[in-house]
């Protein structure tokens, strides 16, 4: 009877111990997964870092036959040219096979849509799309003005996309002879220009061109920056005579139409192809200065006040008007895996 005790109490005993050890590790369990939950929980309210970004330019040299080249910057004040400041893409659309003027933005759809003058007399422009900038898809013609056929050329496009309507759209100068009273005698070469638009929203179907803008005046490369809900439309006074070829900005709470001249010159006279970066706490204009062949730019921070900073910035030699563009420092690693650049 004493051993059946015993043997009782022996089992007992082991029965408690392992209730306890699984009670301590259930308790430990339950612990880890508390303390998981809670790191989880951080990490999610956790700020998420945006990657580097670092400042593309598009532009072209001499009148564009060559087409597409690229300088990048990471500073925003100092380009280096890409390719060894050779072309990237050659122009393959239109009679005279010109790429001037490029225009590039990254699309929501992680694409970057690129259009250009094709000629210095044609009634369409030219258009391309890429992932990465080194391989582009097929090039097309996009006669925006071919409904007016005596329109004269298709200058300077630019896009821009509308994240309410969810469409870009792409916008030029155009000169309709007698179409406009108002500056028929104060252009070059008989040339009265007005923006016009068209949108879109995959490149393949395009609304009805339409007037962007008219002010009473002759008006090339406009370039219009979404600014504190705001509409800013950076554009060229391209009278003749007197000689005004500056740079102005107009304003509008649309992104259709409705811009209104909200000053005066802001930049020296004999500029063109205005392109504008924030770079900081500031907003950078960059125009060509054609007639003295070497870009320029200023430098704001309230959109009002303007410095000449010429001294500040450096892009490659014969360098003409483009579009400068933010993208993720990744892409340009990979052009300069692709392209050798130079300095």
């Amino acid at each position: 009877m004493r051993w059946t005790y015993c043997i009782i109490a022996r089992r007992s005993i082991l029965l408690n111990r392992k209730a306890s050890l699984f009670l301590w590790q259930t308790t430990i369990m339950k612990q880890l997964l508390l303390f998981i939950a809670v790191l989880t929980l951080f990490a999610g309210c956790a700020p998420k870092t945006n990657p580097p970004k670092v400042y593309l330019f598009s532009y072209f040299k001499d009148n564009g036959q060559d087409g597409l080249h690229l300088a990048y910057s990471k500073d925003g004040y100092h380009f280096h040219a890409l390719n060894n400041d050779s072309s990237l893409l050659a122009p393959q659309v239109a009679d005279d096979k010109l790429m001037r003027d490029p225009c590039i933005i990254e699309g929501p759809d992680n694409r970057f849509h690129m259009v250009w003058t094709v000629s210095w007399n044609d009634r369409g422009i030219g258009y391309a799309s890429s992932e990465d900038l080194i391989n582009w898809s097929e090039q097309q013609f996009v006669p925006v003005m071919q409904h007016e056929p005596t329109a004269r050329n298709c200058w300077a496009p630019e896009i821009i996309y509308d994240d309410e309507k969810e469409q870009y759209m792409i916008y030029w100068a155009t000169t309709i002879p007698g179409r406009f009273e108002a500056g028929e005698t104060q252009g070059d070469s008989e040339y009265n220009h007005r923006m016009y638009y068209t949108t879109t929203k995959d490149f393949e179907e395009f609304t009805t061109t339409k007037l962007l803008y008219d002010e009473g005046f002759n008006v090339i490369d406009a370039v219009i920056k979404k600014i504190n809900d705001e509409y800013l439309m950076f554009l060229k006074d391209e009278t003749r005579y007197p000689p005004k070829k500056h740079i102005r900005i107009a304003k509008s709470n649309s992104l259709y139409g409705g811009y209104k001249l909200a000053s005066e010159a802001i930049s020296p006279d004999w500029v063109e192809g205005p392109t504008v970066a924030q770079v900081n706490d500031a907003w950078v204009l960059y125009y060509d200065e054609y007639t003295r062949h070497h870009m320029g730019a200023m430098r704001s921070t309230d959109l009002i006040n303007w410095e000449v900073i010429n001294d500040s910035i450096s892009f490659p030699e014969g360098t003409r008007h483009g579009t400068i563009f933010k993208v993720d420092e990744s892409v340009l690693n990979n052009l300069l895996n692709e392209f050798e650049a130079t300095n």
